[in-house]
């Protein structure tokens, strides 16, 4: 059994696929081809936003997004405390410092009330210039942004909407990755959508940002690669890549979406009674970049991991400690913040398989296993 399945997404899509990897092989045409052009558009086009930058992977649309905007030394930027590392980091690369904020138990994603908190705090002690806010997209859910945009606008903040884990899903009737200033994605290929390798992409309405960014993105060029206006980085999505997602997007939109969302909705269903199923609130929707249950407690959440793994099925722990308790970030100040939910909910977490290739026999048998080991049929 697979975690994510892409093999079967393999399989199902080989003709397309072949044939699409087939075509830049024989055009040998590997860095900055049609394709690329050409999804950029189909990207646009799926969001309905002005601009799309494709580059070498999310990591690096994080750095791009804040060096649009000038963040360096001396600017905080605000950041979930549990999600993945490098939302975080590109913060630390550029040279400003993030501040945790807390998350919802319900969703995984930012905690508004906790983000306020964390801006005041850094706006009265006057250290720091408060500059932007990182709103992670988490497990395939949008963050509430009629809260999370209302707090930034209050404080005259740019909001970053890291949407790679959201990618497909919406809010209100919204897509994510519109809702930010500027909005990045990753294209690793276990996320919603991914390639096979590594890309990113960069949204954004705003056309003087999006230049910097398509000049940055390619060692800061001015009129021609050899005419170098800017101190710029080397990241370019890969043509065959771009390929890749072409067909991945089709099937994405015609199917993928739909099936996710069928084997979310039975695992809701079917283990809501014995442990805690993530939720979705009303007017949203999930791409289920991971299907994440929360246990009672860390024992039992290792008791049914173990048992998952002994008959057969893999699991995953997304993620098991908080930003803040990362090595590297010993040395932040939590502004007062204690950062009880992701405390909590990193000893409870566990992802199970999910994916639109995901077979109803094998979910059944992830469930009768969950089932059996928290006691829920006893």
């Amino acid at each position: 059994m697979q975690f994510r399945d892409l093999k079967s997404q393999y399989r199902a899509l080989k003709p397309q696929m072949d044939a699409a990897i087939a075509a830049v092989l024989e055009s040998s045409d590997y860095i900055a081809g049609d394709q690329v052009d050409e999804l950029e558009q189909e990207l646009k086009e799926y969001l309905g936003v002005r601009n799309c930058i494709s580059c070498g992977n999310g990591t690096d649309a994080l750095v791009l997004a804040l060096k649009a905007w000038g963040v360096g030394a001396g600017d905080a930027v605000f950041v979930p405390d549990h999600t993945f590392f490098s939302s975080a980091e590109s913060v630390a690369f550029v040279g400003a410092t993030p501040v945790f904020a807390d998350v919802s138990e319900d969703t995984f994603t930012v905690d508004a009330d906790s983000l306020e908190r964390v801006i005041q705090a850094v706006a009265a002690e006057g250290k720091l210039t408060p500059k932007a806010v990182v709103a992670v997209d988490l497990f395939g859910l949008p963050a509430d942004y009629d809260r999370v945009l209302a707090v930034a606008e209050r404080y005259g903040l740019y909001v970053l909407e890291d949407c790679a884990q959201g990618f497909g899903g919406t809010y209100h009737g919204r897509k994510a990755g519109t809702f930010g200033h500027i909005s990045t994605t990753s294209f690793f290929p276990a996320k919603p959508l991914g390639c096979y390798g590594d890309g990113g992409a960069v949204f954004t309405d705003n056309d003087e940002w999006a230049a910097l960014i398509r000049s940055m993105r390619v060692h800061g060029k001015g009129s021609s690669k050899y005419d170098n206006v800017r101190i710029g980085m080397n990241s370019r999505l890969d043509t065959i890549q771009a390929a890749v997602l072409q067909v991945k997007l089709r099937a994405f939109q015609d199917y993928e979406l739909a099936k996710v969302n069928e084997a979310a909705a039975r695992y809701t269903e079917a283990l809501a009674d014995c442990v805690k199923v993530p939720e979705v609130p009303e007017g949203c929707t999930s791409s289920w970049a991971s299907y994440n249950i929360l246990l009672k407690d860390e024992a039992q959440r290792d008791a049914v991991r173990e048992h998952l793994q002994e008959n057969g099925v893999p699991t995953m722990v997304y993620y098991p400690k908080g930003l803040h308790q990362q090595k590297v970030f010993a040395d932040c100040c939590l502004y007062g913040e204690t950062l009880p939910v992701t405390t909590d909910i990193c000893k409870r977490t566990l992802a199970i398989p999910v994916s639109p290739y995901l077979s109803e026999e094998d979910q059944r048998k992830i469930i009768r296993l969950i089932r059996e080991k928290t006691g829920a049929d006893a």
